[in-house]
């Protein structure tokens, strides 16, 4: 494995983790503005974007339980993505 092989992972991996970590931000911002907890929508865009990529990473890591964690993750922002474009098409419910 090459130097370079193993500095893009890396980056790759630090990518996925501060795309992880904005959904915090983003959160937290959304809480402070409205002075309560708050989820808006681009915590599970940026969930979903942020687990891909450590997934991603994990799997070039051969990690088990890193790949487990991220790809349950994954799946449950999938679900929240799909909640939330299924009310867009139906408001009514």
């Amino acid at each position: 494995m090459s130097l370079t092989t193993e500095t893009i992972w890396i980056s790759i991996g630090l990518l996925g983790q501060f795309l992880f970590s904005m959904r915090f931000i983003i959160q937290w911002i959304a809480s402070e503005k409205k002075r309560q907890s708050v989820i808006p929508e681009m915590f599970w865009f940026f969930s979903i974007s942020g687990g891909l990529v450590l997934l991603s990473y994990a799997i070039w890591r051969k990690d088990p339980v890193f790949i487990l964690g991220q790809a349950f993750g994954v799946f449950i922002y999938a679900r929240n993505i799909y909640f939330i474009y299924k009310r867009r098409e139906n408001p009514a419910g």
